[in-house]
Formats: structure tokens, sequence, C-alpha cells
């Protein structure tokens, strides 16, 4: 797991290409990342199918509920079949976008 950050932002990306591992090692490590903005870089796995971005549904319900962003970047699944609570995306810069989307949301009480 490579971690980047970026002003109130966190880049997490997964380097191994095992969803599950990445989300066991982000829910170990969730309290040094609560207080961030989170991006999980999930693009190295080529291989990644809707049930490995389901895995991350608990731990984005949670973190939204913090009043934080967390998005996924996958390049390579059919974003219309993902839960409509999950925030997906397929690049970095889109993610980023959303981030500050929702920030401004936040900042006028939506």
């Amino acid at each position: 797991m490579k971690v980047d950050q970026k002003g109130h932002t966190t880049i997490l990306k997964n380097t191994q290409g095992d969803c599950l591992s990445f989300m066991e090692k982000i829910n170990n490590q969730y309290n040094v990342f609560k207080n961030q903005n989170l991006i999980l870089d999930l693009t190295f796995d080529k291989t990644i199918s809707l049930s490995d971005i389901k895995l991350f549904s608990d731990i984005s319900k949670l973190h939204k509920k913090g009043k934080k962003s967390f998005v996924l970047v996958v390049d390579n699944v059919d974003i219309d079949k993902l839960p409509l609570k999950m925030t997906v995306v397929p690049t970095l810069m889109e993610a980023h976008d959303i981030i500050e989307m929702e920030e401004i949301e936040r900042d006028l009480g939506f």
C-alpha cells in the first residue's frame, strides 16, 4: 500500500492487486486516516470485480458518517452496476474533483 498526502486528502494506492488484504490494511489503520478525505486507487488491479469493490461498502459508509469524502478510483468496471451510495470514478483527477465538490457542499451546509 502506498500512501500519498495532498492537503486534506489522503490517497491510498493498492500496489499488490489483492483487494481483500488492501481493505484489511485500511481497516487496521483506519484511525490514522479517519479525519482525512480518502481516495482509494484500485487501478493497479486490472482484474478487479464488482464484488471486490463492494468489499469497501462498510468503510465507505463509516467514513461518510464522519463528514469526510470516500472515493474509489477504478478504471475497468461498469460503474452503472455499482451501489449508488458508493462514489466510484475512473481517474484520480475526477476523484479530486468529487472531493472538492463535496467539501463545498459541506461548507454550505448540505
